[in-house]
């Protein structure tokens, strides 16, 4: 059988070693203690679960307009408007989850050998988007920077060029947590306006953070006609299985990326997007809980692994924690694993090596467990 040029040019997610043993280890009835997983350990909101129920007894079960019900469209636009970013409905596509609407964001955008940057440690799907559109790689790495990017900016200016076709700005960050100041999205809004590049914001972290406000980049003077706003609802609202994402962009973006949206999922599935609108406008308490939650965990790991020495980044965003190991972190986290059975993702899959990240995204027992393995085994 013959596979596509396209398809072979992907390589199988580095993660996989890892998930895959630490299934044969659980199988086995070994305790692992994970800290590799990208999902809140929440449930989702009772009120947004009952509305799917509700949805669903009232027959919302069929397609719906490709783009998004009415109603969601609606219901975004306005918390978008909220934000300050100048969008109605007709700027928004609703998906099934935020990782199609960046596909079909990098699809509608990028042509065979366009060079798109990414900023290093940049998520991992980022990279294989990318490359089944057929463009090249350009990447500016953060990690001498304390992963921020203000620091790098002249790094930045040197990577994007008139030849730049895309820029990826994802804050707060997977896998670093880092949240990009004002002056840094700044900095990519002289950068993008002066090369004419189109920008995707992931903002899928938003509603996580610590003490600081996140700027959505499309709020800067020049940048809303360039930039194409990602957004969803898995992580803010823990509905990581429900599917539901969106994107919102300059009406010409929203016209060609719906083209590839009806002719691929159709639509995203009806009932969920009905919950959707319900997370919207009844979660407040919840989101809050869960953030309080993430931020006394993010302390207490900090606080432990300092006990041990190790100087870590303390991330302001996100449930992610950026750990320096040992130079070979695939190999590294594969030996946490099989010793001390604590699942870690290497950073060499988001493009920086030499790090492990630990998701908080666990319980404070779960992680003095973590931590203390990791110790007594000489990880630490």
């Amino acid at each position: 059988m013959d596979f596509s040029q396209r398809i072979q040019r992907v390589e199988p997610s580095a993660t996989l070693a890892i998930s895959s043993l630490a299934s044969q280890l659980e199988s086995e009835g070994k305790d692992v203690v994970d800290l590799s997983v990208g999902e809140p350990d929440f449930p989702t909101p009772d009120n947004v679960v009952e509305a799917g129920k509700e949805a669903m007894d009232a027959g919302h079960t069929g397609y719906t307009p490709s783009k998004g019900v009415p109603e969601l469209r609606a219901a975004i636009a306005e918390k978008l408007q909220d934000d300050g970013l100048d969008y109605e409905a007709d700027n928004v596509v609703v998906t099934p989850g935020a990782k199609q609407a960046l596909y079909e964001a990098v699809q509608s955008t990028v042509d065979d050998g366009d060079e798109v940057v990414l900023l290093d440690p940049a998520w991992v799907s980022y990279e294989a988007m990318v490359k089944l559109a057929g463009g090249d790689l350009n990447r500016v790495d953060l990690a001498p920077h304390d992963f921020q990017l203000e620091p790098a900016l002249d790094d930045l200016g040197e990577a994007v060029s008139d030849d730049t076709e895309l820029l990826v700005v994802n804050s707060p960050n997977n896998p670093t947590g880092a949240v990009y100041s004002d002056a840094a999205l700044e900095g990519v809004r002289d950068i993008a306006v002066d090369h004419d590049v189109t920008v995707i914001s992931d903002e899928i972290y938003e509603r996580i953070t610590y003490g600081v406000d996140p700027t959505s980049l499309a709020t800067f003077d020049g940048m809303r006609e360039r930039t194409i706003t990602v957004n969803g609802f898995s992580k803010a609202y823990s509905m990581t299985g429900w599917r539901l994402g969106y994107l919102a962009a300059p009406e010409e973006l929203v016209s060609q990326a719906s083209k590839l949206h009806s002719h691929s999922v159709s639509s995203a599935t009806n009932f969920v997007q009905r919950a959707g609108i319900e997370a919207l406008g009844g979660t407040e308490a919840a989101v809050g809980e869960m953030v309080e939650a993430f931020h006394e965990r993010r302390d207490r790991l900090a606080a432990l692994l300092e006990e041990h020495d190790v100087d870590v980044r303390m991330p302001d965003g996100a449930f992610y924690m950026m750990l320096p190991v040992a130079d070979d972190d695939q190999q590294w986290c594969e030996d946490v694993l099989e010793q001390a059975h604590v699942a870690t993702v290497p950073g060499s899959a988001f493009g920086a090596p030499g790090y492990a990240r630990m998701s908080y995204a666990n319980s404070v027992e779960r992680i003095e467990e973590a931590v203390r393995r990791l110790a007594d085994e000489g990880f630490l």
